[in-house]
């Protein structure tokens, strides 16, 4: 078995060092390791039937789904909406660019469910506007780069419907109620760490709006902010499971963006569709090839002998859970988050169910661990796409960033050590 592991991380960590696609790296990682264990015959019939089983779920039906209404609502002129809403809730306060762009994040990534489109699609338009308002131009895609994160835990988010899958079938109607309130604090915080920066360095404040121009701005968000409220009310109102959601969500955002506000073209529609294919593929086949991998481990007893190890370390919750931290927090800054949360998730899982923590508290804490990975060199993707919008470089954007790790990082702790933050909805309407 030991042999087995090492050849395992070896050829894997080989493999990404050549810059190797992190699906084909876990893939070939795991058919080499099958090699060294059983004939070639059924190592490759194997791998080819756990690809297959890996993808064969109802539930991740609403993963190209969701893309598709993502695309369609970052193509439907939504982000420019949701920002002049922001501007009336909370631009009239010092630094209230700063919050705006927050607020905005918060709104689009929960709409969109991908924080690299939030990146873009709020940056584009937050970050050269704050530049002209004389905010600093690293402090400007900082922010952005970090609050975009919110929305992979304010539903509906495609990561956690992956981690439903990795976890063995954790309620996906759960999680989503279960990432309000950590996604909300956590945006929260940033505008807390954004507002006391603002006022150290006398950031302008906008004006305060006139009541008639803020109820049409609030009435142009409006039907936007309802594709939250039709999916998550009509999945805890039992009207509908979370995959069917995802469909009408398709069939809401296309109305929106094609009838109701006109911004997409039906000309525009077969691109749409195509990048919707690129994204769903890649998703597909990092889903395939990580659960051959996960079986591999479990074949060779893997994450057994990592929860023994922990549990042999140290009988402390408190230390254990803040080594599972620290170890994703380092995972985070060489792999991306789907890879990520299908490899550790059956590792870590049967660790802290040893502790008593639910799989749901334990998902969240690992995908809002993830984010942060998310905004960090060396692979981080959201902060790449960032520095090409903010037109700077990870160099000087590195002293911006620090606060807004430290407020991440908080949030993670306050999330991981308090289950109630992450528990309390789920338990009200009943999933727990």
């Amino acid at each position: 078995m030991d042999m087995s592991i090492l050849v395992l991380i070896v050829s894997f960590i080989i493999l990404v060092a050549f810059n190797v696609p992190i699906a084909f790296s876990i893939g070939l990682s795991t058919m080499f390791t099958m090699l060294f264990t059983i004939p070639v015959g059924p190592a490759i019939t194997t791998i080819a039937q756990r690809m297959a089983t890996g993808i064969d779920s109802f539930a991740l039906l609403a993963i190209p789904f969701f893309i598709l209404s993502g695309q369609l609502m970052g193509r439907g002129g939504i982000a420019r909406r949701l920002i002049d809403f922001a501007k009336v809730l909370v631009g009239m306060f010092p630094g209230g660019l700063a919050y705006v762009n927050v607020v905005a994040c918060m709104f689009f990534g929960a709409i969109s469910g991908s924080a690299a489109a939030a990146t873009t699609a709020i940056g584009g338009f937050m970050i050269p506007v704050m530049n002209k308002e004389g905010y600093d131009k690293n402090f400007n895609t900082a922010l952005t780069v970090t609050a975009s994160t919110t929305g992979l835990l304010i539903p509906p988010s495609n990561i956690l419907i992956v981690y439903s899958l990795a976890s063995g079938g954790v309620s996906i109607a759960a999680l989503f109620i279960a990432g309000y309130i950590p996604g909300i604090l956590l945006g929260l915080g940033l505008i807390g760490a954004a507002a006391i920066i603002a006022t150290i360095r006398k950031y302008p404040k906008g004006e305060r709006p006139e009541f008639m121009y803020a109820i049409r701005k609030l009435a142009d968000a409006v039907p936007s902010l309802m594709l939250i409220v039709i999916v998550i009310g009509g999945i805890i109102g039992g009207i509908f499971t979370a995959t069917e959601a995802s469909a009408i969500a398709v069939l809401y955002s296309l109305l929106l963006s094609v009838v109701f506000y006109k911004e997409v073209k039906l000309d525009q529609l077969s691109e749409i569709l195509l990048r919707t294919v690129e994204i769903t593929a890649m998703v597909m086949l990092l889903i395939g090839a990580s659960s051959a991998m996960s079986w591999i481990l479990s074949y060779e007893n893997i994450p057994q002998s990592i929860s023994h190890a922990l549990v042999s370390m140290t009988e402390s919750k408190f230390l254990i859970l803040l080594i599972i931290n620290l170890i994703l927090l380092v995972v985070g800054t060489f792999m991306d988050m789907t890879p990520a949360v299908l490899i550790f998730t059956p590792i870590f899982l049967p660790v802290v169910a040893t502790l008593g923590i639910s799989p749901l508290h334990f998902g969240i804490m690992m995908i809002l661990n993830l984010c942060i990975g998310l905004t960090t060199p060396p692979v981080g993707t959201v902060l790449f796409v960032g520095c090409g919008i903010g037109k700077t470089t990870i160099g000087n954007l590195a002293k911006s960033l620090l606060p807004f790790y430290v407020v991440m990082i908080a949030v993670l702790m306050l999330i991981t050590y308090i289950p109630w933050l992450t528990e309390a909805l789920p338990t009200f309407f009943g999933y727990m």
